[in-house]
């Protein structure tokens, strides 16, 4: 278990260190999460379901959500210190809850769309393709 914390530790600050040198303008845990899975799928263990790989990586990563819960207490704890500013503040805040959802889902609709509509036509001309190999 604490290999597994180490990688997962060790991605994250990897990703924070591209975050900071590329200046890119994603959360560095989320560049590091992205890296961590192209390292498993170069691995080969991407393709599999999580029940079947049993791996230490895997356990720890449930046993950190199971306990997810509890990060969320310092968030709330801060919304109920900082209360006086949601009661003055909060139709800027409830614009930006509002506008920043539609825009998240409009953009998670649009990039689906695309998405799907590009893996369809590559399952389309891929057997056509390995069809043409075959006949050579």
């Amino acid at each position: 278990m604490r290999f597994a914390l180490a990688i997962l530790i060790g991605f994250q600050l990897v990703g924070e260190v591209l975050r900071q040198i590329l200046h890119l303008p994603l959360p560095g845990p989320l560049v590091g999460m992205f890296l961590l899975v192209t390292a498993l799928v170069v691995r080969g263990d991407g393709h599999k379901a999580p029940t079947e790989i049993g791996s230490p990586l895997v356990r720890t990563a449930n046993g950190l959500i199971a306990q997810m819960g509890l990060l969320f207490v310092p968030a709330g704890v801060g919304v109920i210190a900082e209360l006086a500013v949601l009661r003055q503040q909060w139709l800027p805040i409830l614009a930006g809850l509002l506008v920043s959802t539609v825009l998240g889902l409009a953009a998670t609709g649009l990039v689906m769309h695309h998405v799907s509509r590009f893996v369809e036509t590559r399952r389309r001309t891929l057997p056509a393709a390995a069809h043409h190999r075959e006949a050579r």
